[in-house]
């Protein structure tokens, strides 16, 4: 009793101190077709009443509030987590195309109220029953490839090549996207059979795409599911007319088996589709005539901050001149600036630090310029103004930023003579400085070097020929041993299936740990991705299958053949297909935990047989 009355406490502890941390939270999709249904959720983590929603002016009310919970407690270590979840789901239908917000939804947890965010959302025009026409005469080039291996049905598939500026500057930033157009199919991936054009005259900067998302787009009289699955930062490097010759991309498709016999074929297969996107000519403009002084070759909009260390100093002490240049565009072609300091100051090479950040609009970010100098004579110096002159993609204009001058005064060091020494009334210095500067010199010493002598008998072995002829042999027999090692290492290497088979467990291992990490962080898809790599890879050096013949079928054939429990292969090939299935599907409602515990339980049972 008292145990059971102990954890009573600890979870009433641990709920009361979830009751403090409420979150409320509406979500719809971001894009809807006017006349057809969607659905509008709000979740809540705590117990609570009735549900005020705002008004769905402009929508039709169709159901709702569906209300489903669920709750998870978990006890690991001594420590105690629980989680609780409400949805209230409503089904609405848009009457009219725009963009509309829904205003927040409120709810009482307790005695007090709380308040949900508000949800924006843009409405789409229907399909229309017309065929779609040819936008700019360049629809047809952006239809797939004639040479496609399966046919479509009453679906499309097209991609597009889309360019934010088709009339830019000369190292003006353009945006250059592949973007895919689908309605009607289930695209499950792409091949690697990509090809992608140089883009020779440009200056390339690719951008991350680390989740390929899909969303809504109206586009001629028909909509469409479209994601981008290639983008890049250009920055032609000449003006004039340059093509940007077309790529092309290998889809896979889930397509119904239309050849099906029986009940045991499969109702779905896998066919891939070659998809062209169109080539694009940029017509360049040249920089104008005319570009002023301290010109680096800028093109964009920047800002020019200066500062220096100090403007009093003592001979023999450096000063820093910081320049921070700071904005939007090419500002990793931008050459450094050069500073002109004065008779009288040893430079040194200018320290260069880079802070950018790369978008899709373009680079951004700070270049950051430490020149450093040392002060060798004294007296009153002007450090001229830093010019940095760019070219205003905005107002079509060179621009030139200065910095301020600055005056730096220089006094006789400790170590100087008494009379300071003008810059404008330089003279030869005297024989009296010349000996104070030597007087840091360490003379080499002159004498008879000798060493001491010992008598220890490990010194005389050593001399001796017996203690010789082992120091001569002994690289030998290192280098000998060395040598057998590399050889045997060699030869367990030219193995390819041996050395597959030993790191089968640990590659997959890795990318085990690897899914974790995205679990924790509630990436789905690209968890569901890793999980996938992670049993196939698995499998592939474990049973010596190249990965171009890795399918369901033949991994089955090979356990089979090794000998491996029937129980087992059933439960590799649900694995795959659950994994595949998830990675395409994430939100089809897949438990991250689940599949992850699955795939490490069969590759640790896999792993114990002698497959």
């Amino acid at each position: 009793m008292k145990r059971i009355a102990s954890i009573l406490i600890i979870l009433s502890i641990a709920l009361m101190g979830f009751a403090d941390d409420v979150v409320f939270q509406a979500n719809a999709p971001k894009q809807v077709v006017q006349g057809q249904p969607f659905q509008l959720t709000y979740t809540i983590n705590q117990r609570a009443g009735n549900i005020e929603p705002p008004e769905f002016t402009g929508f039709d009310y169709l159901a709702g509030p569906y209300t489903s919970t669920s709750q998870s407690s978990t006890f690991v270590n001594g420590k105690f987590t629980s989680t609780y979840q409400q949805q209230y789901t409503y089904t609405l239908k848009a009457q009219k195309e725009g963009t509309f917000t829904l205003g927040p939804a409120t709810i009482k947890v307790g005695s007090k109220q709380f308040t949900s965010n508000g949800v924006r959302l843009t409405v789409l025009p229907p399909d229309k029953d017309e065929p779609a026409t040819t936008e700019g005469g360049n629809r047809g080039s952006q239809q797939p490839s004639q040479s496609a291996q399966a046919t479509t049905g009453n679906g499309d598939i097209f991609l597009r090549t889309i360019v934010t500026k088709s009339r830019p500057y000369e190292q003006e930033a353009l945006t250059l996207s592949y973007k895919l157009y689908v309605t009607g199919l289930d695209i499950r991936g792409f091949t690697e059979k990509t090809s992608i054009p140089d883009f020779t005259g440009f200056f390339k900067q690719d951008l991350d795409q680390q989740n390929i998302q899909f969303e809504l787009e109206h586009y001629n009289n028909r909509n469409y599911q479209v994601a981008t699955i290639y983008q890049t930062l250009l920055y032609p490097q000449h003006s004039g007319d340059i093509v940007i010759p077309s790529a092309s991309f290998e889809a896979i498709i889930l397509m119904p088996n239309t050849r099906r016999r029986s009940f045991f074929d499969d109702a779905y297969i896998q066919a891939t589709k070659t998809l062209q996107a169109p080539s694009v000519t940029i017509h360049v403009n040249a920089l104008p005539t005319g570009k002023p002084a301290g010109y680096s070759g800028g093109v964009g909009r920047f800002t020019l901050n200066a500062s220096i260390s100090d403007t009093t100093i003592a001979t023999n002490d450096a000063v820093t001149l910081k320049v921070e240049i700071k904005g939007a565009g090419n500002l990793k072609l931008l050459k450094t600036p050069a500073i002109d300091w004065p008779e009288g100051f040893e430079a040194y090479d200018p320290k260069v630090n880079n802070n950018f950040k790369t978008t899709a609009s373009g680079i951004s970010g700070s270049k950051t310029i430490e020149y450093l100098a040392i002060a060798r004579n004294s007296g009153t110096y002007t450090l001229p103004a830093l010019t940095f002159a760019y070219f205003d993609t905005e107002s079509g204009q060179y621009r030139t930023l200065r910095t301020q001058d600055y005056t730096i005064r220089v006094k006789k060091g400790a170590g100087d003579a008494a009379s300071p020494a003008a810059v404008n009334d330089y003279t030869a210095p005297r024989q009296e400085d010349i000996k104070e500067l030597g007087s840091d010199i360490r003379y080499i010493y002159t004498g008879e070097l000798r060493t001491p002598r010992t008598d220890s008998s490990f010194d005389t072995f050593w001399a001796s020929p017996r203690g010789l002829c082992l120091l001569y042999l002994l690289p030998t027999i290192i280098a000998a041993a060395i040598f057998i090692l590399m050889l045997k290492r060699i030869r367990e290497n030219a193995d390819m299936t041996r050395v597959r088979y030993r790191r089968a467990n640990k590659v997959a291992q890795k990318r085990l740990k690897q899914a974790r990490q995205l679990m924790q962080q509630d990436r789905k898809e690209a968890f569901y991705e890793e999980i996938e790599h992670a049993a196939f890879s698995y499998l592939s050096d474990r049973l010596s299958i190249p990965t171009a013949d890795l399918n369901k079928d033949n991994i089955a054939d090979i356990l089979r053949r090794k000998g491996c429990p029937e129980n087992d292969i059933t439960e590799v090939l649900d694995l795959l297909s659950n994994a595949e299935f998830a990675r395409y599907a994430p939100s089809a409602g897949h438990e991250m935990n689940t599949l992850y515990d699955r795939t490490a339980e069969l590759i640790n049972r896999l792993e114990n047989q002698k497959l």
